[in-house]
């Protein structure tokens, strides 16, 4: 029997993820579907698998949605499950074997790792040199497929395949994707949205906990103010100079050569101190400290933009007796694992950079802070996704953004509040300040 019948969960589905899943199908297995953190995207993607390999490879044609299985199933059914980062390919294999299949039927493909089985579970950078088994599976499921934008040219090689084979079936899951974003004109034509569950949806049927944002304003040291303007205009100089503002359009002047090329190169070194020091100017390390010291004994993701800040914070932290730890995608995987084991027991406050945004689950954590300026978006819902997810002790969770008062930093803070929306007085989400 093909593995993926044995798909058996210890629940129900809830009612949007089975019209999801019939989404899918009734769109002739493509598209995708946007679905907050904390909804069970993976679950649907398994359930299409599962309702496909019945549909197309069983005897009858059209089973019921609820059929256990097949009189001539097809034990070549192959599906190719692709994620973003290492990590999230031990939680899904973990997450398959709780739901019923042998683990001898899932394979891994990443590094070193060349495992294929019925269902086979690698990273987008690992296909690319291996389009054949992209070719050969049955099934293809992009997890986070926002990443798989216009900008990240070394994944155009994905859509190629799936415009030379139009009949495969494919399911793209996000969180979030700007639809009127053109770096997704390619993902939205080839696989356009076919249902979508929102942070906001999920907030008022109470399948997610109520995000209460909380502003915490603060400023930058002389000092730090005078970089900052000195950065500012002469990133505004160097556009004009450039006749350009766009970073992909100034980006592509560095390959051109000559004087232009010379600029271009200076303005994104300004960008770069410009960012850093946003993300670790000395007041918002001192605020992080306060709030971690406002919840002790409580675990806290803390999301930056660089490395040097967090090292900083951690230092901070430090200073204040207080424990912590960073994770980035520098660290091995083998001591993340164990930073993540001791997380909540030997500390309680984790830094990240970007590392543990997509996909990773930590249902427990209820408290996030921001102290880094981000404008994008799906890096912000990614963010606050990761603490919003409900269980039985937690119905709600504090996010806390950090921002530097009149300064680019202000974007994070209003992205923060659009990627909840507060519009809507029946989720019943709060905005306070927090005083530091």
């Amino acid at each position: 029997m093909a593995a993926i019948l044995n798909l058996k969960f210890p629940f129900e589905l809830k009612d949007d993820q089975l019209e999801a899943v019939n989404a899918w199908i009734n769109n002739r297995f493509q598209g995708s579907i946007i679905y907050s953190t904390g909804t069970g995207k993976t679950e649907i993607a398994f359930e299409c698998a599962r309702r496909f390999a019945e549909i197309t490879f069983c005897k009858d044609s059209t089973p019921p949605a609820k059929s256990t299985g097949c009189s001539k199933p097809n034990n070549k059914f192959r599906i190719l499950f692709l994620v973003p980062r290492i990590v999230l390919i031990e939680q899904n294999v973990n997450r398959l074997v709780s739901y019923g299949l042998p683990r001898e039927s899932i394979g891994t493909f990443f590094g070193e790792h060349k495992d294929i089985r019925e269902i086979t579970i690698g990273t987008y950078q690992s296909i690319i040199n291996h389009l054949q088994l992209l070719k050969d599976s049955n099934m293809l499921i992009l997890d986070e497929i926002h990443l798989l934008s216009e900008t990240a040219k070394e994944f155009s090689k994905i859509f190629d395949v799936l415009r030379d084979d139009p009949s495969k079936a494919v399911l793209g899951l996000t969180a979030t994707i700007n639809e009127n974003d053109p770096r997704y004109n390619t993902i939205i034509k080839a696989l356009p949205p076919i249902k979508k569950y929102m942070i906001k949806d999920a907030v008022i049927d109470g399948r997610l906990a109520k995000p209460q944002v909380i502003p915490v304003p603060v400023s930058f040291t002389e000092s730090e103010k005078k970089i900052y303007l000195e950065t500012t205009n002469k990133i505004s100089f160097l556009s004009r100079k450039l006749g350009e503002y766009d970073p992909k359009k100034i980006s592509n002047l560095l390959f051109k050569g000559g004087y232009n090329a010379s600029l271009a190169k200076l303005w994104f070194a300004n960008v770069r101190k410009r960012k850093e020091l946003l993300s670790s100017a000395s007041n918002k390390m001192s605020s992080a400290a306060n709030i971690v010291r406002k919840h002790p004994s409580e675990p806290i993701m803390i999301f930056s933009e660089t490395i040097d800040s967090i090292f900083k914070l951690e230092k901070t932290l430090g200073s204040y007796g207080i424990a912590s730890r960073s994770i980035h995608n520098k660290i091995p995987i083998a001591q993340r694992k164990k930073i993540l084991e001791e997380w909540g027991k030997e500390y309680f406050p984790l830094l990240s950079v970007h590392t543990l945004e997509i996909g990773y689950d930590i249902p427990d954590v209820r408290i996030a802070v921001i102290i880094s300026n981000s404008s994008n978006f799906n890096q912000v819902a990614q963010r606050i996704g990761r603490v919003i997810r409900k269980t039985i002790r937690k119905n709600y969770a504090l996010i806390y953004v950090i921002y530097i008062r009149d300064s680019k930093d202000s974007s994070t803070l209003k992205m923060v509040k659009s990627t909840v929306d507060f519009s809507d007085r029946d989720s019943q989400m709060k905005l306070t300040s927090f005083k530091t």
